[in-house]
């Protein structure tokens, strides 16, 4: 199964626009934002785990993150509420399941070497660092290899235009980004090919998850 899975491709889409597939697993289903490959793909999805749902022990070959945008998200290891970002580094394995019910912002496969130990960040208390204008705050996730971020815009924060060398791909978390090419409210996710040009902004004040330079072709 291939979607969305051509890089050099930009691509904007809102999941909320899509609609839920079940999963193998009953309680689970995955809106897809990009695949390639059938149950084992280097994907990313958002994902939804009804309430009491659960997968069975598995493993990542190559790794995976997880952002959970609500409710709480388990496994053998604790319970993980919304703003939680973890990194589970390739060959790594877990049982997830949440007790609650939660929905996810999930990345799989696209892992490598660099990344040796798993990460987990509480993005409701890590700190936040000024960015390179003012208005702009980051907030660094994964920090082995090309590392994921957190990116928060006040009002009215506007940005340099610039390139992305490896692409860049963006999951609007809350509020609206902005560029030249249009609005993105939450849900948006924005996938931007290889060096790719925009001059990015928010008149109303947002959050973003951001990865770049892993689209390399």
């Amino acid at each position: 199964m291939n979607i969305n899975a051509d890089y050099s491709q930009r691509v904007v889409i809102n999941h909320h626009d899509l609609p839920w597939i079940p999963s193998p697993e009953l309680g689970v289903e995955r809106r897809m934002l990009d695949r390639m490959g059938d149950e084992l793909a280097k994907a990313t999805s958002i994902v939804r785990y009804q309430p009491g749902s659960k997968f069975p022990t598995h493993s990542h070959e190559f790794g995976e993150e997880i952002f959970v945008l609500d409710g709480v998200f388990s496994d053998e290891t604790g319970d993980y509420s919304a703003g939680t970002y973890i990194m589970n580094p390739p060959s790594s394995s877990h049982a997830p399941f949440s007790d609650a019910g939660c929905t996810l912002f999930v990345k799989l496969r696209h892992l490598g070497p660099d990344q040796v130990e798993r990460e987990i960040v509480d993005t409701k208390t890590a700190p936040w660092y000024q960015g390179m204008v003012p208005g702009l705050h980051v907030m660094p996730l994964m920090r082995q290899g090309s590392g994921s971020t957190l990116v928060r815009w006040a009002p009215q924060t506007y940005f340099n235009p610039h390139k992305h060398f490896g692409g860049e791909e963006i999951f609007v978390i809350d509020g609206v980004f902005e560029d030249e090419h249009g609005r993105y409210p939450t849900g948006s996710w924005i996938r931007s090919p290889h060096m790719s040009l925009h001059q990015p902004f928010s008149q109303e004040g947002c959050t973003i998850f951001v990865k770049t330079g892993h689209l390399l072709i």
